[in-house]
């Protein structure tokens, strides 16, 4: 028995005939695949979800740490606000800051984003820098800046999802999908 010959694949797109063939030194309009890649600005209720997250968990992990190290560190829990000296609260603002800048500098997420499926970037996609992190994370750090900056940008940049730390650190926050690597399928075992 003789296998039958199998037929040629359909092409995946219509042949150009000779007529609607570019030309020497003609320009071919670039596809879409060609015009660069796409992202997805995330939401402002995302990103407050995110920052939201975080600022949680660094305030459980400074209590933690202050009620283990209270004898020799007296550092008043959040809830004692108005006993703060402002070297406390200044540490608390530089803890914040370093939090989102490490994070954020090293691969763009913290854990807030992480959770929520975002992530900062240059206004490119590239990576961000420590540099540039630095700087767009000086008003989430500091709460008084973070209405204003949000506000600002609400207000002078509407409909680009920037603050205005973003615009001047010249970075976005986009969604991201974690999604199965191309050819590799997920097989959940029944338990």
């Amino acid at each position: 028995m003789v296998d039958p010959v199998p037929e040629p694949s359909p092409s995946r797109g219509p042949v150009p005939s000779a007529a609607s063939a570019p030309g020497p030194g003609a320009v071919e309009s670039p596809t879409p695949k060609d015009q660069g890649k796409t992202l997805y600005l995330a939401r402002w209720s995302v990103r407050f979800w995110a920052w939201l997250i975080d600022f949680i968990l660094v305030i459980l992990f400074l209590n933690i740490v202050g009620g283990i190290l209270h004898t020799f560190w007296p550092i008043r829990f959040i809830w004692d606000l108005p006993h703060w000296d402002p070297l406390e609260l200044g540490f608390w603002h530089l803890f914040f800051f370093l939090y989102w800048t490490v994070f954020e500098g090293y691969h763009g997420q913290s854990i807030g984003k992480m959770a929520m499926n975002i992530k900062i970037v240059n206004r490119d996609g590239s990576r961000l820098r420590y540099p540039m992190a630095a700087v767009e994370s000086i008003s989430k750090a500091f709460l008084p800046f973070l209405a204003l900056d949000c506000l600002i940008g609400w207000l002078a940049m509407p409909a680009t999802k920037l603050r205005l730390f973003n615009r001047i650190s010249n970075t976005i926050v986009i969604r991201t999908d974690y999604r199965e690597p191309d050819g590799v399928v997920y097989v959940r075992e029944k338990e």
